[in-house]
């Protein structure tokens, strides 16, 4: 593996063994702006990721580089671990590394090389991606693999966004990144953290991550925005029937009549009418229909586009295209929305043509050169055989 070669060329020759892992990014396959709203959503992790290289040192000093950034992190884990602004990309390892010694962690001194393939911003996960790698690979010398609890590291790298980079994210992309199972999507009840895997073999299709490479600028200011809109509306909802509910993913269709405003009846829809297609969906892949389950896609996009209102020329774009193009049966965006990516499930056989026309349309609409991911559906964080 060249990372390894890499290691070697920046730490040096060294006596103690060498560790490879690899953690994948993910892709929301639907359910997409539910993980807030208590339902159900379906992730389901990717052959694209961050690998990492490790090997243990003598001392309480942990040396971290990535080959994807010029800046080296160097960490004395004898002293207190602050955010600092100049770490950039550091910072969400440091938090790692503060709350697994806060926790009681006694923690080992090391050298690590990390090297990803997720294009940066696309909306892939490369943060939670990164925040349960070194999660892993710092605990993988104090316990035994089989007893590294999945489940913690996920709500360790949630707690890192939240409380050391100040990010006020869900907990679903570190729950996939960390539990997920080869060919199988993960459904996830964000209200209660209970998962099932769910046989996702895609036979005789291919899933295509589609990166429209229009920076995600509005996402966050729109996401709080969408958040307000969704509280508002189920604050309303409540005050209106007597059997009050937790969540807007617990009201029903019938339940909009309580709403007014129509901005509000607009975001509740779609978050009743996704959280339905999460449970649909799961359905039609227990029965490998895949046909049945692609169609909930293109229902997913409309949902997205004129109830919740968070795509976009460009994902309008990419996604318009690959249902006109033969071979494509369903797709739609993922993430957050406002550029990123989008999602297309394409026949095997089709999928050199595919990107080909997809890839010129889009061009010619929107002047910006779309990237294409041939991905395969993988198992989370884990160490990789030398």
């Amino acid at each position: 593996m060249n990372l390894r070669n890499s290691f070697i060329e920046t730490y040096g020759e060294v006596e103690k063994p060498i560790y490879s892992f690899f953690s994948p990014g993910r892709v929301n396959l639907i359910g997409e702006h539910i993980d807030y709203n208590g339902g159900y959503v379906l992730p389901v992790a990717i052959n694209l990721g961050i690998y990492g290289v490790m090997s243990l040192r003598d001392d309480k000093i942990i040396r971290l580089k990535s080959m994807d950034f010029s800046n080296e992190v160097i960490i004395d884990l004898e002293k207190e671990i602050k955010y600092e602004a100049k770490d950039g990309w550091g910072n969400y390892a440091k938090g790692v590394m503060k709350f697994l010694k806060e926790d009681g962690y006694s923690l080992k001194g090391c050298n690590i090389l990390i090297k990803g393939n997720l294009p940066n911003g696309a909306g892939l996960s490369s943060s939670a991606a990164l925040e349960v790698l070194i999660a892993y690979m710092l605990l993988y010398p104090i316990l035994q693999p089989e007893s590294i609890n999945k489940k913690y590291i996920a709500l360790l790298g949630q707690r890192v966004e939240n409380k050391f980079i100040g990010v006020n994210s869900g907990i679903m992309d570190q729950f996939v990144v960390a539990n997920s199972k080869k060919d199988h999507a993960l459904l996830l009840d964000t209200q209660n953290l209970s998962y099932e895997n769910i046989p996702c073999y895609l036979n005789g299709y291919i899933l295509i991550v589609m990166n429209t490479n229009k920076r995600r600028e509005l996402a966050s200011s729109e996401y709080n925005k969408r958040r307000k809109e969704c509280e508002n509306a189920l604050e309303t909802i409540n005050k209106a029937k007597n059997n009050k509910v937790s969540n807007l993913c617990q009201c029903t269709l019938d339940d909009l009549k309580y709403l007014k405003d129509e901005i509000e009846i607009k975001r509740a829809r779609h978050v009743i009418t996704e959280n339905q297609r999460v449970i649909k969906a799961v359905e039609l892949l227990k029965k490998d229909d895949i046909k049945g389950f692609a169609k909930l896609l293109i229902q997913s996009h409309d949902s997205l586009k004129y109830d919740y209102e968070v795509t976009g020329l460009e994902l309008d774009t990419i996604v318009e295209e690959s249902l006109k193009t033969q071979g494509c049966v369903g797709a739609r965006m993922t993430g957050a929305g406002f550029g990123g990516c989008a999602i297309a499930v394409v026949e095997k056989n089709k999928v050199e043509s595919f990107i080909q026309n997809v890839s010129a349309a889009y061009f010619n609409k929107t002047n910006i050169k779309a990237s294409f991911y041939t991905t395969s559906i993988e198992s989370g964080v884990r160490i990789l055989e030398n």
